[in-house]
């Protein structure tokens, strides 16, 4: 069973690796390998999504994060919509999630009714700081665009292009992750670029 197991978790430069602990609470026992567990989350991504832009949904909210979350992964995972307990090779301190949330959420809701920014701007400050905060044991790339496009929708706007697919590693997934690198180091226009694209 370990070599199947071994076949599942393996990751790239750009995923982030589960503890064993979280690799255990995997819903699916038929899965043998990457591919199958990719498209069993996706396929429970699409059915997030639809769920998602059936109506109106005011993304600046913890709980709502959280059952977004829930919604894209619960098929899949047990840890679905649940903080993270242990540390990454990115993220904040898994104590510091909760709080950090809720200062992003009330940092976007000034930007948004003082216009500090241009909305373009202040949603991709808001997928960043998510990635950046990476509340979750995995899918937060994912989350992080889904919880950004439902964000601008809710405002008026049309979602991001974010490119091609960024499920898989090439060339679009390593300018995405290098344009999250540069907005760490506070220059955003790489994100602020690609998203358009």
């Amino acid at each position: 069973m370990k070599n199947n197991m071994d076949k599942v978790f393996t990751y790239d430069e750009a995923s982030t690796p589960l503890a064993i602990e979280e690799q255990e609470q995997l819903r699916l026992s038929y899965i043998t390998n990457r591919d199958e567990l990719n498209e069993a989350e996706q396929n429970n991504i699409l059915q997030a999504r639809n769920w998602a832009f059936q109506k109106k949904r005011n993304v600046l909210d913890e709980k709502f994060l959280k059952t977004l979350h829930k919604e894209m992964f619960n098929d899949v995972w047990k840890w679905a919509g649940k903080y993270r307990t242990t540390q990454r090779n990115i993220g904040i301190e898994a104590y510091r999630i909760s709080i950090e949330l809720n200062a992003l959420i009330s940092d976007v809701s000034f930007w948004v009714e003082n216009e500090t920014f241009p909305i373009d701007e202040i949603a991709a400050r808001f997928h960043h700081k998510l990635v950046f905060i990476h509340p979750f044991p995995n899918g937060n790339g994912r989350f992080s665009r889904l919880a950004t496009d439902l964000f601008l929708k809710h405002l008026g706007f049309s979602p991001f292009t974010w490119g091609e697919h960024l499920g898989s590693p090439g060339k679009r997934r390593k300018e995405y992750i290098n344009a999250l690198r540069a907005a760490d180091n506070h220059d955003l226009s790489p994100l602020l670029e690609f998203v358009k694209k």
